[in-house]
């Protein structure tokens, strides 16, 4: 082996199938002197996992659904690969923590990412943080890991990677030192920003996946739509740079230009633009303090015209108003509102309830389960369980008729 192949950076992909994991093998692919493809996982599209082997040979795959390992093993095999197939959330957490690599990206959307991204934290891995649920279900728990392991922790979130960049050097949890007064956490609104309140009940699974501006996953688009993708980073942002709800400020930003902004104390606002492309944060993070090229096309500023801003409407968005009750509460009602969601998201993907339903379901879980103090990780995930326990069976008891 050269010397530059021993010291490119070895990277596992926690998520590699989906949207993140993509446009990170392209940032990658890019650079093959300083990345190299170390492990791939994805939940259950064994094909596409097995095509992205072929094209980047990392030394091992873990495919979650346990039940498609064998026939992923007998593909690559077939293909020529000496991939190696694990399995199951035990595959995931032996990738994360192996000590052959030294940055994993966790881009598993969902809690199901959560044990294999703390694994990554309590390794002391360089982590890259696209699973925001991750943060929101367990912040207390993932941050005293990344303090404890002395982990160098990127987020992967447009936002909150902007946010890092305009924050002194050093990033997360440095605003009480660096002079910050608030953080404008931005947001484009979704496609329904204009819609009438009247008309959202009746929109269907594609048209709330037709974001205006990103391209995205089906779930994490159908959160944009209810913003609750902008209450979930809201949570995310009071744990990952220690601050206060009160100065975290969300903005709707309909152009998707500037991803976040940090307003110190002196009155400067320092923010961070770009065109909407994940690779732009996913570069900043994987060459971190460097820069790289990241394939984006340059901003051109003259081209846009006009940036426009606006206080977000909370009858609208229901779940950004609920976000603030959320961290009031504190303990376990952040796993109680994630699970809620998730379950009430993939219920409306399914066309078994209305769009304005899933907001419904989020509002009565977290009335209806009681919340209880975070002593370890499995009083987050009994949290989960009874999140989604009872946003399930609020779920059947609104089915729509059509169903």
């Amino acid at each position: 082996m050269s010397e530059s192949q021993r010291s490119r950076m070895r990277i596992a992909i926690l998520g590699a199938t989906g949207s993140i994991g993509r446009s990170t093998l392209d940032v990658a692919a890019r650079h093959p002197d300083r990345f190299e493809v170390f492990a791939l996982t994805a939940n259950s599209q064994a094909d596409a996992l097995a095509q992205l082997c072929a094209a980047h040979r990392p030394a091992y795959a873990v495919i979650a659904d346990a039940a498609r390992a064998g026939a992923l093993a007998a593909q690559l095999a077939a293909g020529g690969l000496r991939t190696r197939v694990l399995a199951g959330e035990p595959g995931l957490i032996e990738v994360a923590a192996m000590p052959d690599v030294d940055c994993v990206m966790a881009a598993i959307v969902g809690a199901a990412g959560l044990r294999a991204t703390l694994a990554a934290a309590e390794a002391g891995k360089r982590l890259l943080l696209a699973n925001k649920e991750a943060l929101v279900m367990a912040g207390p728990i993932f941050m005293g890991a990344v303090r404890a392991h002395g982990v160098t922790l990127l987020p992967i979130d447009s936002e909150h990677n902007a946010i890092f960049q305009c924050l002194p050097r050093g990033g997360a949890s440095r605003i009480e030192r660096a002079g910050v007064r608030r953080i404008l956490l931005t947001g484009s609104g979704g496609p329904f920003r204009t819609r009438r309140l009247s008309e959202l009940a009746a929109v269907t699974p594609d048209e709330a996946c037709a974001h205006p501006n990103w391209t995205m996953g089906r779930k994490i688009s159908v959160d944009s739509a209810t913003m609750m993708n902008k209450a979930l980073e809201f949570v995310e942002a009071h744990f990952l740079f220690d601050a206060p709800a009160e100065r975290i400020e969300i903005l709707v930003h309909p152009q998707s230009v500037v991803h976040s902004m940090v307003e110190y104390a002196d009155g400067s606002v320092i923010a961070q633009l770009g065109n909407p492309d994940m690779r732009t944060p996913i570069a900043q993070a994987l060459a971190y303090p460097e820069r790289i090229a990241a394939g984006v096309q340059p901003l051109d500023l003259a081209a846009l015209g006009a940036l426009t801003f606006e206080r977000p409407d909370f009858e609208r968005f229901r779940a950004l108003a609920l976000a603030y009750e959320v961290l009031r509460s504190g303990g376990t009602t952040p796993a109680i509102f994630n699970a809620a969601n998730e379950v009430a998201v993939d219920a409306f993907l399914r066309r078994t309830i209305s769009f304005t339903r899933i907001t419904d379901v989020i509002e009565e879980a977290l009335a209806g389960v009681p919340s209880g103090d975070v002593h370890g990780l499995e009083d987050v995930l009994e949290a989960d369980r009874a999140g989604r326990a009872f946003a399930l069976d609020r779920v059947r008891s609104g089915m729509l008729r059509s169903a």
